[in-house]
C-alpha cells in the first residue's frame, strides 16, 4: 500500500590564470596564491576545512547567517562549498531567475559577516557534458549569468569567494571495454581517455570572460591526475579529487558494522601519488564523506548519523591529516536514490541543530589545526608499524617540521574495536624518549585516532611532548592557556622545560608531577572532572575529557578589515570560553566581552582566556518550550479529472519525434520533458472509443527511485504500482473485468508521482486487441510547465494535481465553503485528497525553535508510508511566520483499495534554545488570491 503525503513547502529543504583577461588577472594574482603546502590569502597561509551548504535547500535567506556562524564556530571550518542548481535557476530555457530565495547577494553577505570563505561550484554539470554545439549553446547563458554574479563576490572585490570549480568530476567517461588504474586498484568500466578536453577549456574560458579571476580548482573523481596543473589541455590551478570510504550504499542495519568501509590508503590515494600528480599545489579533497547517503526505505537520517559518526571523523579525517591535507570539503549534492532530505547525518542538521558529538568532534579537530600553524608546512612520512611504538597493532604517521613533530596514531585495522596498549618512542629536543616516562602504558581504545605532539610551541613555551590531544591554546593578557583532552580512563602524560617549575593544582587532584634532569613530567588518569594546573612563566593548562572539551569554544575576535576571517596562529586575536551548547561570536569592547550564542539549559559561562582584561560579560536571553498541533482542516477532492464530465484543456501529446536518447515505443512521444513538464507529479488522460474486444491495459512508466503510479478507467480504479526504493521504472498489466461497451468513449487516467529525477512518464502502453494509435493522449504537469507561474518558490515547487494547478495551496485561497474534516479521518477509496487549514504562531523574539511541518505554499517534503524513512520535515523560520498567521496545505494520495487512515499530523518543536541568532525576515511568496 502506497499512501503519499505531498507537503506543500519547498521541494528543497552539505597564482596562475588563463589568458582570457591577463592584465586584470595579474593585478589580482597576489590576493589568492598557493604553493605545495597551502592556499595563501594576502600572504597568510590558511587551511581550508570546508562544509557543503546549498542556499536553495534553506529558502529563508535570513537564516543563512545562522548556519554560517555554526560552521565558523568550530574554530577552523572557515570555508563553505556552494553548489548552484541549473534546473532551479533556468526552469525555462533562456529565462534565468536569481531573485528572491534564489538571489545570492544575501548569501554572500552572510558568509562575509560570519568570516567564511566560499568555494564556488556553479556547474552546469549534470553528468552528461559534451562539446556538442547544442549543449554548449544551452549552457553558455547560464555560465555567463552565474559567472557574473559570482565574479562580484570574489575576494578581488573584497568579498568571500576565493576558489572556483568550473566543472565537477568531468574526469571520466563510461566505456564498456575500458578501465582505469587508480594507484593499486583497477576500476572497470571507467576510462578517462575518451574525455572531450575541449569542453573543459570552453567552460573555463567562458567563466573567465564572465569575470572569474580567483584560482580554478579541479575536482577529479579519483586521484588519477585528470586536468591537474601542467597536464595539458584544460588543466586547472589546484588539483583535487573525491573520496567516500563508506561509498554510496547507505548505512547498514547495524551502524557499528564497518565491514564494507574502504581504507582510502589501500589503492585510492596517498601522499606519494599526490607528489606525482600535483607536486606544486596543496593536497586537496573536494568531496569527502561527511554523511552517508540514505535511500527511500533506508535507515533514515538518524541511522546515517549513527554510521558516519564521531568515530568515523576521528579515524578518517585524521587519516587525511596524516597526508597534510590543506583543502578538505565535507559533503556533496543530493543524489537520485535519496528522499526529500539529504541531511544524511551531517554535523549541522537540516533543521539547523547540531549533531552534538559529531559537531563537537569537528570542533576539537579544527581548533587544534587552527592553533598549529606548523602543520601546513610539515612533511608527511609513510605510515609505520613498530617504529614509533612497541606494537604492530597500531600504525603511526609522522609529520615533521624543522621545529615540531606530529604523530598520528590509529589501529592497523581501521574497523578494530580492540583496546591496544602501547608506548611511544620519539626523538625530542631533550633526546630520545620512551613515553610514558612515569610508568604505565598509553592506550588506543576501539575506533579512535590520536595526534601526539613533540616540541610544540605554546606562546613561546615549548611543550616537549604531549600524549593528550590539544584542543587549543591562546595568549592571554598575562598568561598562556593550553587546553588538553584525552579519552575517559586513559593514562596521559606531557613534558615541559625545567624552568617552568612544578605545577600548582588550582582545581582537581590526582595529578602526578616529577622533575627530571631535562623536563617537568606530568601524568594523570583522565576522569570526568576537570583539572587545572598553573606553572611558572604564566602557563595555565586545563586537563579535560572529551565531553568537557565539547563545552569549550575558541572564538576569533574581529580584526580590522579582515573581520572574522581566520588565519593560523592568531592567538592574540582569540578567546576561549566555556559555555555549553553553542557560542557564535565574541567581541571585546573596552573591558566588556560581548558573546552571542545558544543555550538549551541553564548554563554557566566561564571565561578561560582573553587577550585583554575584561571585567564584565554581555550574553543574550531566555528560553521557551512549546508544542502546537493542527486542528480540523478544509478538504477538497484533488483528482476531479476522474469525473466523466471533466474536459481537460491539457497539452496534446502529438510529437512523433523526441530528443530523448531512448527510442520511442509509442505512436507519439509521451515523454513529459518533450512537453516542458519536468517537476512534480504528472497526469495523463488517454481517450479511445471501445470495440468491446479490449481485455486489458498494459503500461510501462518511469519516474525514478521510489516513484509510483495509479490508473483509472473513467472513474473505476484499476490499480497501482506502489513504488520501491530500488525501482526506477515498472510495467504492469491491468485486466478489465467487464467488457467495454462498443462505441462508447473511455478515458484512461494515469497519475505518476515521481521523485524529481528521471521523470520520463509513460514509456509504453498497449490496449489489447487495438493499435496504439487508437488512443489519443493529453498530459499536464505543474501549472505552465516551463512557463511556471510561481517565480518566488521556483520551478520545482509544484506538481500536476488539481489543487496545485488552481493555487489552492497558497495563502488566501477560497477554502471557506469546503467540507470541514481532518486527514486523520478515514479516506474511503483510492484517490487524492487536499486539505488546508490556518494557524497562528507567537514565539517570543530571542528563541530559536525549529519546527517540522509544511506550510505557506512551499513544498517541503514527501512521505511514503510503506517506504519511508523520513517522517519529520523541518520548516525554517521565515517560511513559517513565527509571529502571525500561517496556511498549511496537505495532499494525501491513497493507492489502498480499501479505507486509508492517517495516524497523526503534528507541528512540533525540534528543540528549544535561547539564541543569539538574527531573526530572519518573512519570505514573501507569490499569492494568487
Amino acid at each position: 500500500m502506497r499512501s503519499l503525503l505531498s507537503f506543500l513547502l519547498p521541494l528543497f529543504l552539505s597564482t596562475q590564470f588563463l589568458s582570457a583577461a591577463p592584465a586584470l588577472a595579474l593585478a589580482h594574482a597576489e590576493i589568492v596564491t598557493w604553493d605545495k603546502y597551502s592556499v595563501l590569502v594576502n600572504g597568510e597561509r590558511i587551511i581550508l576545512l570546508s562544509g557543503e551548504f546549498h542556499p536553495f535547500r534553506l529558502p529563508s535567506p535570513g537564516l543563512w547567517l545562522d548556519v554560517f556562524q555554526k560552521i565558523r564556530a568550530t574554530g577552523l571550518f572557515t570555508a563553505v562549498s556552494i553548489y548552484l542548481d541549473w534546473a532551479l535557476l533556468e526552469g525555462k530555457r533562456g529565462l534565468i531567475r536569481t531573485e528572491g530565495v534564489f538571489a545570492l547577494d544575501q548569501f554572500f553577505d552572510a558568509a562575509q559577516q560570519a568570516g567564511v570563505y566560499l568555494i564556488a561550484r556553479p556547474g552546469p554539470y549534470i553528468n552528461s557534458e559534451t562539446k556538442d554545439p547544442d549543449y554548449l549553446e544551452a549552457i553558455t547563458p547560464y555560465i555567463h549569468a552565474t559567472g557574473r554574479l559570482i565574479a562580484k563576490a570574489q575576494i578581488t572585490n573584497g568579498r568571500p569567494v576565493i576558489l572556483f570549480q568550473p566543472e565537477n568530476e568531468y574526469t571520466m567517461c563510461v566505456n564498456t571495454t575500458g578501465y582505469t588504474q587508480v594507484n593499486n586498484m583497477t576500476i572497470t568500466g571507467i576510462d578517462s581517455s575518451c574525455l572531450q578536453k575541449e569542453y573543459m577549456v570552453y567552460v573555463q574560458e567562458e567563466y573567465r570572460k564572465a569575470g572569474i579571476f580567483v584560482p580554478f580548482i579541479i575536482n577529479d573523481a579519483f586521484q588519477v591526475g585528470n586536468f591537474a596543473p601542467g597536464s595539458g589541455v584544460g588543466a586547472g590551478d589546484i588539483y583535487s579529487f573525491d573520496s567516500y570510504p563508506a561509498r554510496w550504499d547507505g548505512s547498514p542495519e547495524d551502524p557499528s558494522d564497518w565491514s564494507e568501509l574502504i581504507n582510502p590508503l589501500h589503492g585510492m590515494y596517498n601522499f606519494t601519488s599526490h607528489e606525482q600528480v600535483s607536486p606544486h599545489a596543496p593536497m586537496a579533497i573536494s568531496e569527502f564523506q561527511g554523511g552517508v547517503p540514505n535511500p527511500w526505505g533506508g535507515q533514515g537520517v538518524e541511522g546515517s548519523a549513527a554510521f558516519i559518526n564521531a568515530e568515523f571523523e576521528r579515524i578518517f579525517y585524521k587519516l587525511n591529516y596524516g597526508l597534510r591535507i590543506a583543502i578538505q570539503n565535507l559533503g556533496n549534492l543530493g543524489h537520485p536514490d535519496g528522499y526529500t532530505s539529504y541531511d544524511i547525518g551531517a554535523a549541522v542538521a537540516e533543521n539547523r541543530g547540531v549533531h552534538r558529538e559529531k559537531y563537537s568532534e569537528l570542533k576539537l579537530q579544527a581548533s587544534f589545526l587552527r592553533a598549529s600553524p606548523d602543520y601546513l608546512t610539515s612533511q608527511p612520512d609513510n605510515s609505520t608499524f613498530g617504529v614509533y611504538t612497541d606494537t604492530n597493532h597500531v600504525v603511526v604517521t609522522r609529520l615533521s617540521t624543522t621545529s615540531s613533530n606530529f604523530y598520528i596514531v590509529r589501529h592497523s585495522d581501521l574497523t578494530s574495536l580492540e583496546s591496544s596498549p602501547y608506548k611511544l618512542r620519539v626523538h625530542t629536543s631533550i633526546g630520545n624518549l620512551t613515553i610514558p616516562q612515569l610508568g604505565g602504558s598509553l592506550s588506543l581504545n576501539g575506533r579512535d585516532s590520536k595526534i601526539h605532539v613533540v616540541d610544540y610551541n605554546v606562546g613561546g613555551i615549548k611543550l616537549i611532548y604531549s600524549t593528550a590531544e590539544i584542543f587549543s591554546w591562546k595568549k592571554a593578557h598575562a598568561k598562556s592557556v593550553l587546553v588538553l583532552y584525552g579519552g575517559e580512563n586513559e593514562l596521559h602524560e606531557f613534558g615541559l622545560p625545567v624552568h617552568v617549575g612544578l605545577p600548582r593544582e588550582t582545581e582537581g587532584d590526582g595529578v602526578v608531577a616529577r622533575r627530571s634532569k631535562n623536563a617537568i613530567i606530568v601524568q594523570w588518569n583522565v576522569e570526568g572532572s576537570r583539572r587545572v594546573l598553573t606553572f611558572g612563566n604564566g602557563l595555565e593548562i586545563h586537563l579535560l575529557w572529551p565531553n568537557e572539551a565539547y563545552n569549550y569554544w575558541a572564538l576569533d575576535l574581529p580584526r580590522g578589515r579582515q573581520g572574522l576571517y581566520a588565519a593560523p596562529s592568531r592567538a592574540q586575536d582569540s578567546v576561549i570560553v566555556k559555555a555549553g551548547y553553542l557560542l557564535r561570536t565574541a567581541e571585546i569592547s573596552g573591558r566588556t566581552l560581548h558573546l552571542t550564542g545558544d543555550v538549551n539549559a541553564t548554563t554557566p559561562v566561564e571565561v578561560i582566556s582573553t587577550p585583554t582584561v575584561v571585567s564584565s560579560i554581555v550574553f543574550n536571553g531566555k528560553r521557551l518550550s512549546t508544542t502546537y498541533k493542527a486542528g480540523r482542516l478544509r478538504y477538497i477532492n484533488s483528482l476531479p479529472e476522474l469525473d466523466a464530465t471533466y474536459d481537460s484543456d491539457w497539452t496534446h501529446c502529438n510529437l512523433t519525434q523526441s530528443n530523448n536518447p531512448r527510442s520511442l515505443s509509442t505512436t507519439t512521444s509521451l515523454y513529459a520533458s518533450d512537453y516542458s513538464y519536468h517537476a512534480g507529479s504528472l497526469l495523463y488522460r488517454g481517450t479511445f472509443t471501445a470495440t468491446s474486444s479490449e481485455s486489458s491495459i498494459y503500461l510501462l512508466t518511469e519516474g525514478g527511485f521510489a516513484y509510483g503510479h495509479s490508473v483509472w478507467l473513467n472513474s473505476t480504479y484499476l490499480g497501482s504500482w506502489e513504488g520501491n526504493p530500488k525501482t526506477m521504472f515498472y510495467n504492469q498489466t491491468f485486466p478489465l473485468s467487464n467488457p467495454l461497451k462498443r462505441g462508447a468513449k473511455y478515458t484512461i487516467t494515469v497519475l505518476i508521482d515521481h521523485m524529481g529525477l528521471d521523470p520520463r512518464g509513460i514509456l509504453d502502453y498497449q490496449l489489447t486487441g487495438r493499435d496504439k494509435s487508437s488512443i489519443t493522449w493529453k498530459l499536464t504537469g505543474n501549472l505552465g510547465g516551463e512557463q511556471y507561474q510561481d517565480h518566488t518558490r521556483g520551478p520545482l515547487n509544484e506538481g500536476a494535481l488539481f489543487a496545485e494547478r488552481q493555487g489552492y495551496h497558497l495563502p488566501g485561497a477560497p477554502t471557506r465553503r469546503w467540507k470541514k474534516t481532518s486527514p486523520t479521518d478515514s479516506i474511503p477509496a483510492p484517490g487524492v485528497g487536499f486539505y488546508v487549514t490556518e494557524f497562528d504562531l507567537f514565539i517570543p523574539v530571542g528563541y530559536d525553535i525549529p519546527l517540522s511541518l509544511f506550510v505557506n505554499g512551499w513544498q517541503f517534503g514527501k512521505y511514503i508510508n510503506h517506504i519511508g524513512p523520513q517522517y519529520r520535515h523541518p520548516i525554517p523560520e521565515g517560511i513559517l511566520n513565527y509571529s502571525g498567521r500561517n496556511t498549511l496545505a496537505l495532499t494525501v494520495s491513497s493507492q489502498e483499495a480499501g479505507v486509508l487512515e492517517l495516524g497523526a499530523l503534528e507541528l512540533s518543536a525540534d528543540m528549544v534554545v535561547q539564541s543569539g541568532y538574527e531573526k530572519p525576515d518573512l519570505v514573501e511568496g507569490e499569492r494568487i488570491y
